[in-house]
C-alpha cells in the first residue's frame, strides 16, 4: 500500500532489506505508473509536436530543423548534467517529506515555468531559455522517480514493473499528442495542457509514496570528489554497467533522430500540409502505442519467467531497426503508419525489459539514483548529438530524411550488438 508518511532509512548502507523482498501491490503499481506516465508526458508533448511547430511558426521550415537543433542541443546538455547532479542530491536527501519526494514536488514545479517561458516565447533565444529550464527541473524529476523501482519493488517483480512502466512511454505519447492536437488553438494552450495534466499526475504519487528517510546524522560529508562522481561511474570496475550504457545510448539516438524530426520529415519527405502534421503524429503515435502496449507487459513477464534480460533488449533493438528502415523507405502516410506499428513492437520489448535489466546491474547500491541518473545520460546525450549530427547527414543525403531514417536504423543495430558483452545478468 502507498502511504503519505516517509519511511526511516539509517543510511545508504542500511536501507531495510524489506524493500527488496516485499512485493509491491497493484494500488502502489497503478500510482507509480501513472506518475511515470505523467512525468513522460510533460517531457514527450512538446518533443513530439508543439516545440519544432513553435520553432517552425518563429522562423520558417527553411530555418527551423537548425534553430530546432540549437535548442534541444542545448537542452539535451544540461539535462546530462542535471539528471545525475539531482540524483546525488536525492540520495542525500533528509527532508521530513523523504528522499525523493521532495525532487518531485520542485521538479514540477520548476518544469511548470519553463514551458510557460516556451510557450510564451517571442523568439527563439527565449525557447532556449525555457526549454534549458525544462530540461533541468523534469530531469530533478525523472532522477527522483526512477529511483523508486529500485528503493521499493523487489527484485522479482521488476521485469512486471519495468514493463507495466515500458507502457507508460506510449501512453504518455499517444495523450500529448491529442492534448496537443486537442488544445491547438494557441501555442499557450498546446505546451500547457499536457504539462498540467502530467503534473497532477505525478503529485498524486507524491502524495501517497510511502517514502524512504535518511537519517541526517548518519549522511557522509559533501566532498567535490562525490560532486564529480556525480557524473561518472568507473567502466573498468563496472563493465556491464558501461555495456548497458553504451546500448542504451545507440538504441536511444535511434529514437531521437525518429522523434525530434518526424514533424519535418512528415512536411519535406511525405509532403504533409502543416496543419496535418499534429494529427499525422498523433495517429503514428497511436499506431505505435497500440503495439507497444500489447507488447510490453508479455516481455516484461516472459522476462521474469525466464530469468532473462540480455535476449529481449538485443531482439528489441534489432526489431526497432528494422522499424526505423520501414519509415525511411515509406513512401506515403500509410507506410510511415506500418513503420511506426513495427516500431511499437521494439520499443515495446525494450522499454519492458531495459530499465529492469539497468537495475540489475547497479554498481552500487548505496548511491541509487546517482547512478541511474548517471546511467541516464546515455538517454539524454543523443538529444543532444542527435541534432548537432543531423544537419550533416541531411547535407551529405541530399536532403533526405530517408537516409537520416536509415542512419538511425543502423544505430538501433549497434545498441542490441553492445548489449552482448554484459555478464551479471543473463
Amino acid at each position: 500500500m502507498l502511504a503519505a508518511g516517509p519511511q526511516d532509512w539509517g543510511s545508504a548502507t542500511d536501507r531495510p532489506t524489506v524493500l527488496n523482498v516485499r512485493p509491491v501491490g497493484r494500488g502502489f503499481i497503478s500510482l507509480y505508473a501513472l506518475s511515470y506516465a505523467g512525468g513522460a508526458l510533460v517531457f514527450l508533448a512538446p518533443l513530439l509536436v508543439s516545440l519544432a511547430l513553435k520553432v517552425n511558426s518563429l522562423v520558417g521550415i527553411d530555418q527551423a530543423p537548425k534553430n530546432l537543433a540549437l535548442v534541444t542541443g542545448v537542452g539535451s546538455l544540461l539535462a546530462i548534467v542535471s539528471n545525475p547532479f539531482f540524483g546525488r542530491l536525492s540520495d542525500r536527501t533528509t527532508s521530513r517529506l523523504g528522499m525523493r519526494r521532495p525532487w518531485m514536488l520542485v521538479g514540477v514545479a520548476g518544469g511548470t515555468i519553463g514551458t510557460l517561458t516556451v510557450a510564451v516565447a517571442p523568439n527563439i533565444p527565449v525557447v532556449l531559455l525555457g526549454w534549458c529550464i525544462c530540461q533541468v527541473f523534469f530531469n530533478a524529476l525523472l532522477a527522483a522517480q526512477v529511483a523508486v523501482l529500485h528503493d521499493q519493488v523487489p527484485t522479482v517483480q521488476r521485469g512486471l514493473v519495468s514493463g507495466i512502466l515500458g507502457v507508460c512511454l506510449p501512453v504518455a505519447s499517444v495523450t500529448g499528442t491529442f492534448l496537443v492536437q486537442a488544445f491547438d488553438q494557441t501555442m499557450l494552450t498546446m505546451f500547457l495542457a499536457p504539462c498540467l495534466v502530467g503534473g497532477a499526475l505525478v503529485l498524486v504519487f507524491a502524495a501517497r509514496l510511502r517514502d524512504l528517510r535518511l537519517d541526517p546524522a548518519k549522511r557522509k560529508p559533501w566532498s567535490l570528489r562525490q560532486l564529480a562522481g556525480s557524473f561518472y561511474v568507473d567502466p573498468r570496475r563496472n563493465p556491464d554497467f558501461a555495456w548497458a550504457f553504451a546500448s542504451r545510448f545507440f538504441i536511444v539516438t535511434a529514437y531521437a533522430f525518429l522523434v525530434t524530426y518526424q514533424a519535418y520529415y512528415l512536411l519535406d519527405e511525405l509532403g504533409s500540409a502543416e496543419d496535418d502534421v499534429p494529427h499525422q503524429i498523433f495517429l503514428g503515435t497511436l499506431v505505435q502505442s497500440v503495439a507497444l502496449v500489447i507488447t510490453s507487459p508479455i516481455a516484461g513477464r516472459l522476462s521474469d519467467w525466464a530469468g532473462r534480460r540480455k535476449v529481449f533488449v538485443a531482439l528489441a533493438a534489432v526489431v526497432y531497426g528494422l522499424a526505423l528502415l520501414l519509415v525511411a523507405g515509406a513512401e506515403d502516410f500509410n507506410g510511415y503508419l506500418v513503420g511506426m506499428a513495427v516500431g511499437g513492437i521494439g520499443f515495446g520489448m525494450y522499454m519492458a525489459v531495459d530499465l529492469a535489466l539497468v537495475v540489475d546491474v547497479l554498481p552500487d547500491g548505496g548511491s541509487v539514483a546517482k547512478d541511474l541518473g548517471v546511467l541516464n545520460i546515455a538517454g539524454a546525450l543523443p538529444f543532444a548529438i542527435a541534432p548537432a549530427v543531423a544537419p550533416v547527414v541531411l547535407a551529405a543525403g541530399g536532403g533526405s530524411y530517408s537516409v537520416l531514417y536509415a542512419v538511425a536504423a543502423a544505430c538501433a543495430v549497434a545498441g542490441a550488438v553492445a548489449i552482448l558483452p554484459i555478464r551479471r545478468v543473463r
